[in-house]
């Protein structure tokens, strides 16, 4: 039940990366990153401006008088950022479920089992900063604005592209240079692009992401991550016909999209492709007749930050392994 909880809780989250965000309002001569593109220069910590300031997914001006150095990450995808930029040794706290790298585990939790974090276990660390993500309410952020904490609400991107820019938000408000880092998930990107490119057909994907129940198991619809990376990587998403960004697809849909390649989200819980082969009514469905059935680390494709390139990656070689040998 927990485990069916948290997977809808973090479907209907990652819905809200659909909605439009409110236009960022006119921000003051301090330095200024806009919430929809990347800052035009590195900020160096010796070059810190007296304030810094930038508008976050919420329209807001946030301002900090100097960088952050305590940091408290409330989304897994956030705490994966800080420590991928360097700025792993500035979080001092981070919500529950964050797993990514192991090293964070060290750091305390401040909760968010259901979306319940500890207001006071959040004052009490005394951050500088706190980070949230579109996997938390916009009245979370205003409770914790209230107790006099700064919050800069980090807005899902919506390509691999922007989130290179949530990359150099993070980057400037806590004092380090990503330039290097994103100059090489870029080339990453193209390198898979080029591959792509050359293609002439496409093989249909079904990507279970929790098949708990196997006769209509959950999957990502249009606009989601998980339909993002599918398509850039070469792949035709049958979850994409569905009107509904997280569907449930039944057995009869799923059998008539004849998916050639299925992808395992849900492998982490302990499913696995001989499972998936043997469940009542699938033996008729091509990726299982020709066994090209893949486990794979959904975070990869849940997580927006710097390792959804590995994600591409990974779906790229399993739709198209002949490009990679």
């Amino acid at each position: 039940m927990l485990r069916k909880t948290f997977i809808l809780t973090l479907a209907f989250a990652l819905l809200s990366a659909c909605a439009p965000q409110p236009a960022p309002t006119s921000a003051p001569a301090a330095t200024e990153i806009p919430a929809t593109a990347a800052p035009t220069a590195e900020i160096a910590i010796a070059e810190v401006p007296a304030e810094i300031s930038a508008v976050d997914g919420l329209g807001r001006e946030v301002h900090l008088a100097a960088l952050a150095a305590r940091i408290v990450s409330l989304a897994p995808s956030n705490t994966e950022i800080l420590y991928a930029i360097g700025a792993g040794n500035q979080v001092v706290g981070r919500d529950e479920f964050a797993d990514y790298p192991a090293e964070a585990a060290a750091v305390e939790s401040v909760g968010g089992s259901m979306g319940e974090f500890s207001a006071e276990a959040i004052v009490a660390l005394e951050p500088d900063l706190v980070l949230a993500a579109e996997i938390n309410t916009p009245e979370l952020v205003n409770q914790l604005e209230k107790l006099g904490l700064t919050v800069y609400y980090l807005s899902n991107p919506k390509t691999i592209e922007e989130m290179y820019g949530n990359l150099e938000i993070v980057a400037q408000l806590s004092g380090h240079d990503v330039s290097d880092m994103i100059a090489s998930l870029k080339e990453r990107v193209a390198a898979v692009d080029e591959k792509i490119a050359t293609i002439t057909s496409r093989p249909t994907v079904f990507y279970e992401m929790d098949g708990t129940d196997p006769s209509k198991p959950w999957t990502y619809g249009l606009g989601t991550f998980g339909d993002l990376l599918i398509s850039r990587a070469g792949g035709d998403n049958i979850g994409a016909d569905s009107d509904n960004p997280y569907p449930q697809l039944s057995l009869e849909q799923i059998v008539v999209a004849d998916p050639s390649i299925i992808i395992l989200g849900d492998a982490a819980w302990g499913v696995t492709p001989e499972a998936v082969a043997a469940r009542a009514g699938w033996e008729t469905i091509a990726a299982v007749k020709s066994n090209q059935i893949y486990p794979i680390d959904d975070n990869l494709i849940t997580r927006p930050g710097p390792r959804l390139v590995d994600g591409l990656e990974a779906l790229a070689k399993l739709l198209h392994p002949e490009l990679f040998e």
